[in-house]
């Protein structure tokens, strides 16, 4: 016993060491990947164009609606394919209170935040008493809803023609519609959006949604109000798209009911599993993928949108955890096998 009890210490030991190696490599080469990203984004404007410059706004918009996604899903746990009608809502929100009631872009694009929260909030409630693919049907249905109101009250939406015109904003004064002006602004807002979530996810919340998310029951019976944090993650998640819905509107300077229907939330819903729920990177990656990846891919002509659909469907295949949960995945193989190398 006592010529075993050592090795089986240094081997103990020797793995331990493995994966604090491993995991120190993973955030330095994470934390370089950042900086690169980082510094690519900022320099932009001075090597591309303007439909470039629309191509990564439209991803920073998009990444907004699909970080309130990763809220309710990935760390709640609760699914949700209503995504893009708050999206709408938060859109025709501040579009009608800027040409009808005069309002700056502003105001209406903190009443439309508040609007969007709010009705999440409620939507929230049937994730109470149903889940899984049940509750997938009732914020399926509350989707169609939205379009069927946004097609039906054309004097207030214009119905399927939408609204045109839509200008872009200013911020003291100074025009925001040159497109790399709105391209930074895109930019910023996406920042302050990914440190509000990036503080959550860190603070009691998100452990909180986690434990919702990982088992309802044990979380509930250690104090945990499930009704209160179901609520609120449907309120923050819906809260967000409604920002991203905001953005949008003046970054295409049109919107219809149509943009916000469900092929849109089930988009959502591929960026956020082939970019990896449940983590912070994941909607960037997710939204990088679903709406760069076709763009660099049309050298192919016809054949695009077919490798790229092979593309997704391998990704989710082998790795379920999506592009962000690669590293970790690896990371385990490499301790696993070094584990087995030593034994």
């Amino acid at each position: 016993m006592t010529d075993k009890s050592p090795n089986i210490d240094q081997r103990v030991h020797g793995a331990s060491l493995i994966e604090d190696t491993s995991s120190r490599i993973l955030r330095i080469v994470g934390w370089i990947i950042y900086a690169v990203v980082i510094v690519a984004l900022l320099f932009a404007p001075n090597y591309l164009g303007s439909y470039g410059l629309y191509l990564l706004s439209f991803w920073a918009v998009t990444t907004i609606a699909v970080q309130g996604l990763n809220l309710t899903m990935g760390y709640a746990g609760k699914v949700s394919l209503a995504q893009a009608s708050f999206m709408g809502i938060g859109a025709y929100t501040s579009t009608l209170l800027v040409q009808k009631a005069g309002i700056s872009f502003w105001i209406g694009l903190a009443i439309a935040a508040l609007v969007c929260t709010a009705i999440g909030a409620l939507i929230g409630f049937p994730a109470l008493r149903v889940k899984g693919h049940y509750l997938a049907f009732v914020t399926l249905g509350f989707n169609e809803l939205v379009i069927l109101v946004l097609r039906n009250e054309d004097q207030w939406t214009n119905g399927p023609l939408g609204i045109l015109g839509i200008t872009r904003p200013s911020i003291f004064g100074f025009s925001l519609f040159e497109a790399d002006r709105f391209y930074y602004f895109c930019m910023i807002m996406l920042s302050l959006v990914s440190l509000a979530m990036w503080y959550m996810i860190r603070s009691p919340w998100g452990r909180a949604f986690k434990a919702l998310r990982d088992n309802p029951n044990r979380a509930e019976s250690l104090g945990l109000s499930t009704t209160t944090y179901t609520l609120i993650a449907f309120a923050i998640g819906s809260g967000l798209a409604g920002i991203a819905g905001v953005i949008h509107a003046p970054m295409v300077e049109f919107i219809d009911p149509q943009s916000f229907g469900l092929h849109r939330s089930l988009i959502f819903l591929l960026m956020l599993m082939s970019g990896g729920r449940g983590t912070l990177a994941g909607p960037f990656i997710g939204s990088f993928f679903v709406i760069l990846l076709p763009e660099w891919l049309r050298f192919t002509e016809d054949y695009y949108l077919i490798i790229f659909s092979i593309f997704v469907m391998v990704l989710i295949i082998f790795f379920p955890q999506g592009v962000a949960g690669i590293g970790p995945y690896l990371q385990k193989r490499f301790s696993n096998a070094s584990k087995k190398g030593k034994e």
